[in-house]
């Protein structure tokens, strides 16, 4: 690793660590190439990044520098940030100096400012790059290409076939977004649905689909936090639950999980669909500081753990990584299509932060970084369910 490097820039001498894929690095009309090849892209940086913020936090350094304009990629994005986050993911970060982001507060009031930050953003806005099903999670591609709007309904049937749902059960959804799970099951099942959501602008959209869908009799979403739903003493048949665990905070795993299973019948099921990641750590600073405030995701292991702890007995655990990694393609490309608009309405600093959290977390669940993992449960021992998964 040449010691000229070091003197020029940090960042260089950063970045020749990454020498795995071959790519460029332009500063000061000179140009690095790191690693061997032909090179896959070009890191054009503008503006230094200084050795504090680096050392502090590789990720959050780049990402800022991202975002302000004073880095840029030449060449495909995905590539890059398929080459650029395994690294990051290994790197130490000073806890200390962002103690803040990795402690974020998990009392009701603050966690209700923490999923408005992100999921009030606005419902037109969210139209303009999810499909009109207003689905936010990852969807199932039976067919490598299905669109985005079948592979989202082939998402919603294939967890309410899971749940194994019959004619006038209960069914609670925790963090329902904007109801098309619940609208579905009751049209398709003619189960009851129970919301609940922090978001007040999926629940005003929620509203508006159940009153023209005329399902006022079969679906409700409330306005709720899911610890005031199971301190009311309601308790449901079925459970679901689709990316919401990830905001809870990992203080409060064992309470989601506690909470679920005294709302959860006895021999109920409960499928948890969610974002793990790979072990314990909470690792990327800059998407707890500027897309999901006090957000965490869960690792596998500890929700199996947990779920042990009360009287739940998993019945099936399966892994839909690459799937997600497709849903935010889509919504990558379509957020592209989309991007003069948001440009003019939040700016351009607003757009790239969005472009980087897209296509990174499609690169991250492309490498591998994290995962996405449906597991169902049953409460307590259920001997009446089909024998296999595909009932």
């Amino acid at each position: 690793m040449p010691f000229t490097h070091l003197l020029e820039s940090f960042l260089i001498h950063y970045l020749e660590r990454f020498s795995d894929a071959c790519f460029c690095v332009r500063l000061r009309d000179k140009t690095y190439t790191i690693g061997a090849g032909e090179p896959l892209f070009t890191i054009h940086v503008k503006q230094d990044i200084p050795k504090k913020e680096l050392l502090t936090s590789a990720e959050l350094a780049m990402g800022e520098a991202y975002m302000r304009g004073d880095i840029d990629i030449e060449g495909d994005l995905f590539t890059a940030l398929c080459v650029l986050l395994p690294h990051f993911s290994k790197d130490s970060i000073d806890r200390s100096a962002l103690s803040k982001l990795f402690h974020a507060s998990t009392k009701k009031s603050d966690q209700k400012e923490q999923v408005a930050s992100h999921y009030d953003l606005g419902n037109d806005f969210f139209k303009l790059w999810l499909d009109k099903t207003m689905s936010y999670s990852c969807a199932y591609f039976k067919k490598e290409d299905d669109d985005l709007f079948t592979a989202q309904h082939q998402k919603v049937d294939y967890i309410l076939e899971k749940l194994y749902l019959k004619k006038g059960m209960t069914l609670l959804d925790i963090g329902c977004g904007w109801g098309f799970l619940l609208i579905e099951a009751a049209q398709k099942y003619g189960v009851k649905g129970y919301g609940c959501t922090l978001s007040k602008e999926q629940w005003a959209e929620a509203q508006r689909r159940i009153e023209t869908l005329g399902l006022q009799d079969l679906v409700t979403i409330d306005l709720i936090d899911y610890r005031d739903v199971a301190r009311s003493g309601k308790t449901f048949d079925r459970i679901v639950s689709v990316g919401m665990i990830e905001h809870v905070g990992r203080p409060n795993f064992p309470v989601y999980m506690g909470d679920a299973s005294d709302m959860l019948k006895d021999g109920g099921l409960f499928l948890l669909h969610y974002i793990s990641g790979q072990d314990e750590r909470a690792t990327s600073a800059w998407t707890r500081k500027y897309i999901f405030p006090g957000g965490t995701l869960p690792s596998l292991r500890e929700i199996i753990h947990i779920a042990y702890d009360e009287k739940f007995r998993v019945i099936d655990v399966e892994s839909l990584r690459r799937h997600y990694y497709k849903t935010l393609m889509h919504w990558y490309g379509n957020f592209q299509k989309a991007k003069p608009q948001v440009e003019a309405a939040r700016g351009t600093e607003f757009v790239r932060m969005w472009d980087l959290y897209l296509c990174g977390c499609a690169a991250s669940f492309y490498v591998g970084n994290i995962d996405l993992h449906q597991i169902l449960m049953t409460k307590g021992n259920n001997n009446d369910l089909p024998l296999t998964r595909w009932y």
